[in-house]
């Protein structure tokens, strides 16, 4: 119960909830007084807001370069048209405007993570009013590194995890389910390969809706800014450089981890062929959380854990997917309280090893073997979370033969849906030195 009445129209917040909503006022001023202390530029907000001037203006979207560290706009001509009023507004009530836009953002990110996870009946999580655990992992959820990141760039990380995550958590019978994953893709491209999940689990209708999607998104760019549309599609968009160096720790992907561990700036085969082991690797795992197993929290995770490894160069920030990962690893603890992996994945998210070991200058490259893992800390728990996805959803089912959704024995709290080819699922509905941490 999430309210006790008091009397006619009256409601009164529980315990845990007034709790939980102490506890998020704390951290919210404790937020506010550490960036009043510590100013912040928000560079990526200051890149967001000259790609909409350029619109505005008719000048070369590609070729400004804005801020101290000279960075370029890399986003598709479409994410440019969604800038514009980003331009409009004097500076300060604009970041002040996206600070409150990215909490809130990341209070519906945690509301969809448990409506993706959704806790079975008699947990712990369960007997909870919903609204005291959205507060309360809100609250806590400002310090993991990439949501503060996140904060501190004024980036659009969690906008894009939440519109992927309120697509796939929709019934598979929702009308244009699958769409939003393919505006996402026409915004920054690396949220297609759900596309590609929704395909791979049998949901045909809803991938082509995301290609429909994305499409619409490139053809809103070609109709407003042709040339910038071919100048993005024929060349900016192969340009990893343009995006940073790719060895520097900010880059959270297999590529930065395999960088720093050979101690070159271009990883090159080994990088690739580990990056396409891991996406065959990683989306056949989803396929087969969904598809044997009818877990469709793994599933998203394992795809989201996939992409963010296999991408060319992922900045931590990227990787705000560790809200819903932290949410689904807390369920899976069971109904007894004993969520050990959430709680050390929850200390990896918000130790900032990687900011703590040399990486001034070229020191990334010259990283000592047991510093290795404190400098890549997030694709080596990405890596080891698909082998504890794979070992959790080993085998099987008794009883369900491939493509089924029954729910697997031994995995609580699953958000169980029906076959992907019917209709509807049953679940209710501190910055671095080097310029391209800004990206």
């Amino acid at each position: 119960m999430a309210a006790a009445a008091t009397g006619p129209g009256r409601r009164r917040l529980t315990r845990p909830t007034a709790v939980a909503l102490f506890l998020l006022l704390i951290s919210l001023t404790a937020f506010a007084a550490l960036f009043l202390l510590r100013p912040t530029p928000m560079a990526d907000l200051l890149v967001y807001r000259a790609e909409g001037r350029a619109v505005l203006d008719g000048t070369d979207l590609y070729g400004f370069r804005v801020t101290e560290w000279k960075l370029p706009a890399t986003y598709p001509p479409f994410a440019a048209l969604l800038f514009v009023p980003a331009a409009l507004p004097p500076l300060l009530p604009l970041k002040a405007a996206f600070a409150v836009a990215n909490v809130l953002l990341l209070a519906l990110l945690v509301h969809l993570s448990l409506r993706l996870a959704a806790p079975a009946p008699g947990t712990r999580l369960a007997a909870r009013p919903r609204g005291a655990l959205v507060l309360g992992a809100t609250a806590l959820g400002l310090w993991l590194e990439p949501v503060f990141q996140t904060m501190l760039f004024g980036q659009i990380n969690l906008a894009l995890a939440c519109l992927v995550l309120w697509d796939l958590t929709r019934p598979d019978s929702a009308r244009g389910k699958g769409l939003a994953i393919g505006i996402a893709a026409g915004i920054k491209l690396t949220p297609a390969i759900f596309a590609v999940y929704l395909l791979l689990t049998g949901r045909v209708r809803a991938a082509l809706w995301s290609f429909a999607g994305f499409a619409g998104t490139v053809l809103a760019g070609v109709a407003v800014l042709p040339g910038a549309s071919l100048e993005f599609w024929t060349r900016r968009m192969l340009e990893t450089r343009r995006v940073g160096r790719v060895w520097i720790v900010d880059n959270q992907s297999l590529q930065g981890l395999f960088a720093r561990l050979l101690h070159t700036t271009d990883p090159g085969t080994v990088w690739r062929v580990a990056a396409l082991v891991t996406a065959v690797a990683g989306l056949l795992l989803a396929r087969h959380a969904v598809r044997a197993h009818g877990h469709e929290a793994w599933g998203v995770l394992c795809t989201a854990l996939t992409a963010v490894l296999v991408s060319p160069i992922s900045w931590s920030h990227h990787w705000v997917w560790c809200v819903p990962l932290l949410v689904l690893l807390a369920v899976e603890a069971g109904p007894r309280p004993r969520p050990v992996l959430a709680v050390a994945a929850a200390v990896l998210f918000t130790a900032r090893s990687h900011w703590l070991v040399p990486h001034d200058g070229t020191l990334d490259l010259r990283l000592p073997w047991w510093l290795q893992p404190a400098g890549s800390p997030y694709p080596l728990l990405g890596l080891g979370l698909l082998l504890f996805a794979a070992w959790r959803l080993r085998g099987t089912p008794e009883g369900a033969p491939p493509g089924s959704a029954a729910g697997a024995p031994g995995l609580p709290g699953p958000r169980q849906t029906s076959s992907p080819t019917s209709s509807p699922a049953s679940s209710p509905a501190a910055s671095s030195s080097d310029a391209s941490t800004m990206r």
